[in-house]
């Protein structure tokens, strides 16, 4: 069963805001069996929109579109339906209730003639009830296919999502079952991999795909199934990574189960009732920023410090002067002096640190551009590593944030 994502508005074409509604569809149709088979992005242009849904039509069993729902006249995705299904509009009495309910207890502003035509929909279509806007979601049929309409704000879309669109797509439709398993790798580019399996991979059934999800400094290795049989395929899943295990057992850091890296580190750390703390120079925070994006983060993540200038790893982190002067800023010394500085400072259990050179110039340094020491920290010891990773500046820091927390990790895995 196929689906197509159609994404509506100018904002997404010009860059002003990023299509994060696509990568949720895709990845929550995904784990009910629905392949997705093609991504738009469109204007809010009435041609353009018709030429769209008739090729979707042709290509999908399953229609979703987000966007072009507000009240104002740019927003023509409702009026463009009624010309595709041949339909007109009428007033919605539940959803007129609602927006005027939302208007009463959230909204300062008076609500307006405006606003109340948000309550106009498609006569012939089932309507989704939005719990936290005013533009209701839309179900239409048409040739056996389905047309889903939803309101493009990100978190209203997601509730829609899950209350409504999923339980009713179950009952419309008979699913397979998927079942995922994604293993984390570091320390190995993705085409040595790929070297190193290919015999594994040449012997998998056929229901069972193998996936190489690179990034900077790690590779995920997705090991996904798709049948009819759900206890037989969890137990082939289970079988390959089994058999897939050996051959990766030097780089194998753990199982993602739909969780980054530093999510399960998290996990990890609050299970065993431990703190961490960071100290970053050339990362800049992108560290800190990767654990606090994870809910929970309070529960082990104390604190963390950006040290960026010479002065500020002397005046806070305590970094002796003198071993700055002799090593350099970008240093075995001094990212152990700031590992342990910041350790000793929020007075937890694990700390990481970074100090090096993400260019394009020097700076403070004298270390080639590129080069980057991590420091590990614990109650027990202190280590650093480097590493010279690119030219590139963006490059240098995302793969400096990703081996501080493959570094983290395999500290904690002694533990």
């Amino acid at each position: 069963m196929n689906a197509e994502i159609i994404t509506i508005g100018d904002e997404i074409l010009i860059g002003q805001i990023i299509d994060t509604n696509s990568a949720f569809l895709g990845k929550e149709l995904n784990k009910i069996g629905v392949s997705v088979y093609q991504i738009t992005s469109i204007q809010d242009e009435k041609s353009h929109i018709l030429k769209v849904l008739k090729e979707a039509e042709e290509n999908a069993d399953i229609i979703i579109i987000t966007g072009g729902l507000g009240p104002t006249k740019d927003d023509i995705t409702k009026h463009t339906l009624c010309d595709y299904f041949d339909d007109t509009l009428v007033q919605n009495k539940e959803v007129l209730a609602h927006v005027e309910h939302l208007f009463e207890k959230y909204i300062s502003t008076p609500i307006s003639d405006i606003n109340r035509q948000q309550a106009l929909v498609p006569s012939k279509c089932k309507v989704l009830k939005n719990e936290f806007g005013t533009a209701p979601g839309m179900w239409l049929e048409k040739n056996g296919k389905v047309f889903i309409s939803l309101p493009g704000v990100p978190y209203e879309m997601k509730a829609l999502v899950k209350n409504h669109v999923f339980p009713q797509l179950r009952k419309t439709f008979s699913f397979p079952f998927i079942q995922h398993k994604t293993l984390l790798t570091y320390g190995l580019g993705e085409s040595a991999i790929a070297n190193r399996i290919e015999n594994f991979e040449e012997n998998l059934p056929d229901f069972i795909k193998l996936a190489y999800l690179p990034n900077l400094g790690r590779v995920r290795l997705r090991l996904s199934g798709k049948h009819s049989d759900e206890t037989r395929l969890k137990a082939e899943i289970q079988k390959q990574v089994n058999l897939l295990l050996p051959y990766i057992e030097d780089i194998f850091v753990g199982y993602e189960e739909d969780l980054s890296l530093e999510a399960l580190i998290g996990k990890q750390l609050t299970k065993m009732g431990k703190t961490l703390a960071v100290a970053e120079s050339c990362t800049g925070g992108s560290i800190a920023q990767a654990i606090t994006a994870n809910a929970g983060a309070s529960n082990y993540f104390k604190g963390s410090v950006v040290t960026y200038a010479t002065a500020s790893k002397i005046n806070i982190l305590r970094v002796n002067p003198k071993a700055i002067e002799k090593h350099s800023v970008v240093s075995e010394e001094v990212a152990k002096s700031m590992a342990k500085g910041v350790l000793e400072l929020y007075d937890t259990d694990f700390a990481i640190s970074t100090t090096g050179n993400a260019g394009p110039s020097k700076g403070d340094a004298d270390a080639d551009i590129g080069t980057v020491w991590i420091g590990i920290a614990t109650k027990d010891a202190v280590y650093a590593e480097v590493y010279r990773f690119s030219n590139q500046r963006e490059k240098t820091i995302l793969k400096a944030t990703n081996k501080a927390f493959e570094m983290l990790q395999k500290e904690i895995l002694k533990k």
